[in-house]
C-alpha cells in the first residue's frame, strides 16, 4: 500500500466520509505523497494566498504603497471571518495592515479590499501565467446576492487544488516570485496565522510549549470544508497542502470532528515519511 493509500484508509478508519487531497513535496520539490492532487475544491481562504503574493509583487514594483492608508466604509464590510466588520467605519488601515489582517485572521472584508485593488481579471491572469490552472478567483467574498457577479448568482465559487498550493508556496520560498525583502515578509505574515487546526495542530512541542518546527500557512473554512496549505520547518522542510469538503461536522470549531481526523491522519503519514517527529498524542 502506496503512503498515499495508507493516508487515506487511515482517514477512513477515522470515520471522516468526505473527499480530500493531499500533496506533500519537500523544498526542491520531490513529490513525497500525492493524493488526488489535481482536483478542484473550493478554495475558501486559500485563495488568500496568491492574493498575497501578488499584492506584494505589486508593492515591489512600485504599483501599491504598502504604508499609504485604506479608508474603512460601511460598504466594504462583509460578514464571516476576520474582525473589520465589527469595529467602526472610518478606520484608516495601511496596506499592510489589511494584507497581514487578510492572512493571520484571515478578515474577509480586508481580503475584499485587496481584490477590489488588485481586480479579478488581473488575479486571474496571473494565476494563469504562472502555471496554476486549477486556481481561479471569481469574485470577492461574503457579498449579499444583489452584489455577487453574474458567475457567483450561478453558483461558482472561487477554486484550487492541492497541487497549485504546494506549487506556489514553493516558488514563494524559493524567491521565484517575489525579491528577498518581500518574500520574507511573506513569509513572515504566513507564519503569523493565528489559526491552527491542521497543519499547526500536530506539530510536537518543546518542554516550554514552543513549536519544534515552525509553520508558515493558510487555512480555509467554509461548512464542510476544511483545508490547510503551508510550509513546515521540519529538519527537511516540507510544504504540505491539505484540502477537503462534504465533512460531517458542520460546526467552525477548533474541535470540529472532521478537522480533528484530518489532523489526526495528515500528521501520522508525516511521520510515517519519516520526515518529522511522532506526532502529538
Amino acid at each position: 500500500m502506496s503512503l498515499a493509500q495508507s493516508f487515506l484508509a487511515d482517514l477512513r478508519a477515522s470515520g471522516f466520509t468526505g473527499e480530500v487531497a493531499l500533496h506533500v513535496t519537500d523544498r526542491a520539490g520531490t513529490e513525497l505523497l500525492s493524493l488526488n492532487a489535481d482536483r478542484p475544491f473550493p478554495a475558501a481562504s486559500t485563495i488568500k494566498v496568491p492574493l498575497l503574493v501578488l499584492a506584494l509583487e505589486w508593492a515591489q514594483g512600485g504599483r501599491l504603497d504598502l504604508a499609504e492608508r485604506v479608508p474603512l466604509t460601511v460598504q466594504d464590510q462583509v460578514p464571516g471571518a476576520g474582525v473589520l466588520h465589527e469595529l467602526g467605519p472610518g478606520l484608516a488601515l495601511s496596506w499592510l495592515d489589511v494584507l497581514t489582517l487578510m492572512i493571520i485572521v484571515s478578515d474577509n472584508t480586508a481580503t475584499n479590499l485587496v481584490i477590489g485593488r488588485l481586480g479579478v481579471e488581473t488575479v486571474n491572469a496571473w494565476l494563469e501565467a504562472r502555471g496554476l490552472a486549477h486556481t481561479r478567483l471569481i469574485g470577492p467574498l461574503q457579498l449579499p446576492p444583489h452584489l455577487q457577479n453574474e458567475a457567483q448568482r450561478r453558483g461558482e465559487r472561487n477554486r484550487t487544488s492541492a497541487r497549485d498550493q504546494a506549487t506556489l508556496l514553493r516558488r514563494l520560498a524559493d524567491g521565484e516570485l517575489l525579491d528577498e525583502a518581500h518574500t520574507a515578509q511573506a513569509l513572515d505574515i504566513l507564519g503569523r496565522q493565528q489559526l491552527r487546526d491542521l497543519i499547526g495542530r500536530g506539530v510536537p512541542q518543546t518542554a516550554p510549549g514552543e513549536l519544534l518546527y515552525p509553520v508558515a500557512s493558510k487555512s480555509g473554512e467554509l461548512r464542510g470544508v476544511h483545508h490547510d496549505v503551508g510550509l513546515l520547518g521540519a529538519p527537511r522542510p516540507l510544504i504540505v497542502a491539505l484540502l477537503s469538503e462534504g465533512g460531517e461536522d458542520p460546526r467552525e470549531h477548533p474541535e470540529n470532528r472532521d478537522v480533528l481526523r484530518l489532523s489526526g491522519a495528515l500528521w501520522r503519514v508525516l511521520a510515517r515519511l519519516g520526515e518529522v517527529a511522532q506526532p502529538l498524542a
